[in-house]
């Protein structure tokens, strides 16, 4: 597997992590005022890494 292939596995699985932040329950825990942190911070991760996804194919599209 070259570096390019890494990099998009590695960029999905930020995007994986991303949705698992949106989805975890933290109800009943010490962490259940900072809820809406974490699911910003899901939602930011997956949209970045998601454009970052999009940038790396067009580019490979272009050859550039």
């Amino acid at each position: 597997m070259n570096c390019v292939h890494r990099d998009i596995v590695l960029y999905l699985a930020a995007i994986l992590s991303g949705f698992a932040l949106i989805r975890v329950s933290l109800a009943g825990t010490p962490l259940a005022s900072l809820d809406s942190i974490f699911a910003l911070i899901g939602v930011l991760g997956v949209l970045v890494f998601s454009v970052v996804i999009l940038f790396k194919a067009v580019m490979h599209l272009f050859h550039r």
